[in-house]
């Protein structure tokens, strides 16, 4: 039944006050402060009953000391060991870098920005390049760098990995264009990787954005895709060219040096034979003085056996002798095979086998000079 019916007793919303109309609202919000009085715990004055100013001012405390609290939480904060933190306070970079472990800054007024310092990242580059040669390479790369220095890093250039693509894209230009197609994408991308690292550090420490530049790698260089078959059959005929280059001079390593010695060989026997007929040479010379100094002192001894000594030297070298006989028409043929079968053999006459053939071939003349054969001319 509603309140405001005729049999409702004279009931009002506000329960049965009678004519006393609504409650007070201060006496309600009073009763209000009590209780959360009561809840916090704050004293009351005047015999228990809580005045108004003071739960006033032990509230205000009372929130004062939770955001305090509060705020002093939200300033706490943890920097890992692989990161540094950089602190901005109302927007102005601070010098000093925040070291790993835990620290505290007044949110709102600093604003702290962690940055790693030990990861290694990673950049690809791509692109095609004019050679020295003016030839065109397809060369990609990856640079890997560090952060050096955060404050550098997150202040001085606004966007470092697009500072650091530009710099390795110049980096690379100035590195190829000194360099000829064959150093590029062959044996020399080594060396000219580690000079690209060199002048890309010299960029970026110009332009300071504290990036470090660990390692610098040539991944891939080749020409470009629409000439890489004719390139391909270049390469190859070069090393065709290399490869009998390479082997003409392993033939003539081992041709040289047999010729070498055979050379040093056939210089050797002619010194040796240039000694031989010198020292024979002054030999026969002191042979021939010393014979000539007895000939002196005995002429018909020493004729003699020269004679002698030339009958041995022609006759131990023919076993048949024919002889031609002065005013005749026919020839004397004396057999010294048969002569000398009983003596020391053929070809080694001494001087006792020469005098007994040389009177055997008396005798022999004697007898065909008796029988008319021969004239004596004598």
């Amino acid at each position: 039944m509603a309140w405001n019916e005729p049999d409702s007793g004279n009931k009002d919303p506000w329960g049965n006050r009678g004519d006393r109309g609504p409650p007070d609202l201060d006496e309600a919000f009073r009763k209000l402060q009590a209780q959360l009085a009561g809840i916090f715990g704050f004293g009351k004055r005047g015999g228990g009953k809580s005045g108004r100013g003071g739960f006033s001012s032990g509230l205000f405390g009372a929130l004062i000391a939770v955001l305090a609290a509060a705020y002093g939480f939200w300033g706490l904060y943890q920097v890992d060991q692989g990161e540094r933190g950089v602190v901005f306070r109302f927007g102005a970079v601070q010098s000093n870098i925040v070291m790993p472990g835990l620290h505290w800054n007044p949110p709102i007024i600093d604003r702290v920005e962690k940055v790693n310092v030990t990861q290694v990242r990673s950049k690809s580059h791509q692109a095609l390049m004019l050679t020295e040669d003016e030839n065109i390479v397809d060369v990609s790369m990856t640079v890997q760098y560090v952060v050096d220095n955060p404050i550098d890093f997150l202040v001085k250039v606004r966007s470092p990995e697009i500072s650091l693509d530009h710099a390795t894209e110049s980096a690379l230009r100035h590195v190829a264009g000194g360099s000829i197609m064959d150093q590029v994408i062959t044996d020399g991308r080594a060396a000219i990787a580690i000079e690209v690292q060199e002048r890309l550090q010299t960029y970026l420490n110009r332009y300071e954005t504290g990036i470090l530049v660990s390692k610098v790698n040539i991944d891939e260089s080749a020409p470009p895709n629409q000439v890489r078959d004719a390139f391909n059959d270049v390469q190859k005929a070069k090393e065709d060219e290399q490869r009998v280059i390479n082997q003409a001079n392993a033939y003539a390593e081992s041709v040289i040096p047999t010729a070498r010695g055979e050379a040093q060989k056939l210089i050797e026997q002619a010194n040796a034979y240039r000694d031989q007929v010198v020292a024979r040479a002054e030999g026969e010379a002191q042979r021939f003085e010393k014979l000539l100094t007895e000939y002196t002192l005995a002429k018909d001894v020493t004729r003699d056996r020269l004679y002698l000594d030339a009958i041995e030297s022609v006759l131990s070298k023919s076993s048949k002798i024919m002889v031609d006989i002065e005013g005749g028409n026919n020839l004397m043929y004396l057999p010294l095979d048969r002569f000398v079968q009983s003596g020391a053999g053929a070809g080694a006459l001494g001087q006792d086998s020469v005098r007994n053939i040389a009177d055997a071939v008396m005798r022999e003349i004697n007898n065909r000079v008796a029988d008319g054969r021969i004239r004596d001319t004598r």
